[in-house]
């Protein structure tokens, strides 16, 4: 479990894997999670490939905004096989042994998924504000290469953001402990058992999650107040309503994905005695989005309803 890199002379030890016990307080029967976790997480693979089928197939479906949906449902499968797997394993066959670099590789994508949907959420937003409110200029600049250069800025800017926390983490000495009361590499859980100073990793955390996190809120709740105020000026009735209907599925989802973040980053500044909570947060709040995200806007969203519906049709009428 120990290693001493150098030598056998020196009292300096660094351990060599990390041990994920799951949550904390409740490992006697914590495996009875894994139904619910595991349910949740073939959801979020069923119900986003077929997402990204049907937006494949239908022509109708060929626009910006749907562009995005599709690159939100990659990246929800993304984040929740980052850590289901893990997950799945540590409950059904006790494997919760995870090296070193596993564990920093796993705290970078996480950070990098997450940071990209809070990014596909503002590029969302922003699709919805000039469809609404400048519809006429829509056309000339929300086009498909509006689509990839806002994707490619969005993952250059996460991948280059987050690539401090598993960096700061690495260079912490870990000599002494090396049991995680977490389901996952989180950054706090795992610099929380360093032998050193790891303040600079808490501060970096919280200012990426309020800084970059922070704003993108700031500009995706500012442009659905752009949208607000401009469909209470509409006229007509159903017009109003058909502009609310499509952004009401984003703002619940907006909703959830930020007020866990918010929750979680309250938790550990007030540094809350129940662990529990923060960790059981932090798992759905990577495995609950991934799984709803889809199911929300199938719902909410009347041109992807139906390309599902014909899709299920065709394959029912195939069988």
């Amino acid at each position: 479990m120990f290693q001493d890199p150098r030598g056998t002379n020196s009292s300096k030890f660094q351990v060599s894997e990390f041990i994920l016990l799951g949550f904390p307080g409740i490992h006697s029967w914590q495996h009875w999670l894994s139904l619910p976790l595991a349910l949740l997480y073939f959801l979020a693979l069923l119900t986003n490939i077929c997402v990204i089928i049907v937006i494949h197939q239908e022509a109708s479906l060929h626009q910006p905004m749907y562009y995005f949906l599709a690159i939100l449902a990659v990246v929800d499968m993304g984040l929740a096989t980052t850590i289901m797997p893990k997950i799945l394993a540590i409950f059904w066959f006790n494997a919760k042994s995870i090296s070193l670099p596993e564990c920093f590789a796993q705290m970078y994508v996480i950070q990098c998924f997450v940071t990209m949907e809070s990014g596909i959420f503002v590029c969302m937003a922003i699709d919805r504000y000039v469809a609404i409110c400048q519809p006429l200029r829509y056309p000339s600049i929300v086009t498909e290469s509006f689509v990839v250069k806002a994707t490619v800025f969005m993952t250059l800017r996460n991948c280059v953001a987050t690539i401090s926390v598993p960096v700061l983490a690495s260079q912490r000495n870990y000599c002494s402990k090396n049991q995680i009361e977490h389901c996952l590499c989180s950054n706090l859980a795992v610099t929380s058992l360093s032998c050193d100073d790891r303040r600079i990793n808490s501060i970096n955390q919280l200012a990426l999650a309020w800084v970059v996190m922070g704003t993108d809120l700031g500009l995706t709740l500012f442009s659905y107040a752009l949208i607000l105020r401009s469909v209470l000026k509409l006229n007509s009735a159903e017009a109003a309503s058909k502009a609310l209907g499509t952004c009401t599925s984003h703002l619940i989802l907006i909703f959830f994905f930020y007020t866990v973040i918010v929750v979680l980053s309250i938790t550990h500044l007030a540094g809350m005695k129940i662990p529990l909570i923060p960790v059981l947060l932090n798992v759905l709040h990577n495995v609950i989005p991934p799984a709803m995200n889809p199911v929300v806007y199938a719902l909410k969203n009347k041109e992807l309803k139906q390309g599902l519906h014909k899709m299920l049709s065709l394959n029912f009428k195939g069988n």
